[in-house]
């Protein structure tokens, strides 16, 4: 047993850093913080300890600065948990299914490959033109479309021409905010009798005189079909004898959000006729997701509807021994379509608001797709205004055979002429590419 003076002086000291292993692993070692002790250290066993000095007395004190540390990082954590309940508890805008893609995106080989072939072409009306949705034109050749501002448009040979504002005329239109107020025609074809007819998103179904810019209002979204308004008027097709179909997107979802329609993937679209005779408005195919861009075959006795959300084109059978049967066209395409135009040689065009290719990793909408709490969350975290900014500016569109088979593909891979293309117009020599929300036109030569 060591003397009680000498236990005194041990208190005072700290324990050291054994550096000798021959030290038995169960002694312990103490240096001087004293000048008393400036350079001895003190190897003491349990056994030498008096036995009326409890284990507390051999202590070391701690730092002062390890409890503040530990409250420290308690306090991150609880205000990490907080934050997290918090976004939790948030309700979310959205109210997203289920759904699960059958298959990863398809290779980019083949028909499918990268080249550079939208690159031939070239922008016009820049400034002028901010998001041509579509195309028709009459039989002069003159040319029509409709942009995000709500304004309708002829392009006679290189001159631009106003010709109505589907909406009111103030100088926000061309904001998202103001879509409602200003309108926003998607869907715009001739009419046989020489009338465009135009899908305004927000306001309805119209009839336009193509000179005076006089508008003539079919069926409001207000109005809508079977009890059900219109939010989203997107897609247009007239027929040789005049029959009008048109899709509306969402029945929840106006397009100033059509981004949540996608990430719900809740089926809430329509496929519709509308008879100018009667005027009445007929349903076709109903729970569709996100119903887009539609297309009649050359003989008109089908027509085909894209399905935006899942990246695939449905064809619904008007006459015929299928008439009123709905299968898919094409599926797993490699990015989202919009819409769809026959070419002159019986094909079909199909434009790719944004890709869906395959990489190291699962495309992001693929991924979460399956998970409607992960995109509750989300969307409670990102605002709607950055969603542009994560898409891959990658210009794409598809040539497809009257049997779904894709035929062929052209690409901008990093953008530097389109992307976010939404039709591909044939016109005489050239096809027209329009796009949802860039401001200008690109026009490209037809390629062999």
């Amino acid at each position: 047993m060591l003397p009680v003076e000498l236990w005194e002086k041990i208190r005072e000291l700290e324990p050291c850093t054994l550096s000798d292993p021959s030290v038995q692993p169960h002694s312990l070692l103490l240096c001087s913080p004293s000048t008393a002790f400036p350079a001895q250290s003190f190897l003491i066993h349990p056994d030498s300890i008096p036995s009326d000095r409890t284990q507390s007395s051999l202590s070391v004190p701690k730092s002062s600065h390890r409890p503040g540390s530990m409250y420290l990082k308690c306090g991150f954590y609880i205000a990490l948990l907080a934050v997290a309940v918090g976004v939790y508890l948030l309700p979310s805008p959205i109210d997203p299914e289920p759904f699960t893609f059958d298959k990863p995106p398809p290779t980019l080989v083949g028909s499918l490959a990268i080249n550079r072939k939208l690159q031939q072409g070239r922008r016009i009306f820049y400034g002028q033109l901010k998001g041509p949705e579509s195309f028709t034109t009459d039989t002069e050749g003159n040319l029509y479309t409709g942009t995000v501002d709500g304004k309708l448009w002829v392009i006679r040979g290189e001159q631009l021409f106003f010709i109505t504002q589907m909406g009111q005329n103030v100088p926000e239109c061309g904001t998202p905010e103001y879509e409602p107020i200003c309108g926003r025609p998607h869907g715009i074809r001739m009419a046989p009798d020489g009338y465009l007819i135009v899908a305004d998103s927000y306001f309805g179904l119209y009839r336009v005189q193509p000179h005076t810019g006089e508008k003539s209002l079919l069926i409001s979204n207000e109005a809508g079909l079977d009890q059900i308004p219109f939010r989203f008027l997107n897609g247009l097709e007239v027929s040789k004898n005049g029959t009008i179909y048109f899709t509306d997107s969402s029945s929840k979802w106006g397009r100033r959000h059509h981004r949540y329609e996608v990430l719900e993937t809740n089926h809430l679209g329509r496929l519709l006729q509308y008879d100018p005779v009667t005027q009445k408005a007929k349903s076709l195919l109903d729970k569709l997701y996100m119903a887009n861009g539609i297309a009649l075959s050359p003989e008109e006795d089908f027509i085909l509807v894209a399905e935006t959300s899942i990246c695939r084109i449905v064809r619904y059978w008007l006459t015929g021994t299928k008439a009123g049967m709905k299968e898919v066209f094409v599926d797993n395409l490699p990015g989202y379509p919009d819409n769809i135009r026959l070419s002159s040689v019986g094909t079909y065009r199909v434009g790719m608001s944004t890709t869906r290719f395959p990489g190291h990793f699962t495309p992001f909408l693929d991924a979460i797709a399956p998970y409607p709490v992960l995109k509750r969350l989300i969307v409670k975290v990102t605002p709607l205004s950055l969603y542009s900014i994560l898409l891959r500016k990658h210009g794409l569109f598809l040539e497809v055979g009257e049997d779904g088979e894709v035929l062929a593909s052209y690409h901008d891979p990093d953008g530097s002429v389109t992307w976010a293309i939404s039709d591909v117009f044939e016109h005489k020599e050239n096809l027209y590419i329009g796009n949802t929300d860039l401001p200008f036109l690109v026009v490209l030569p037809q390629l062999e």
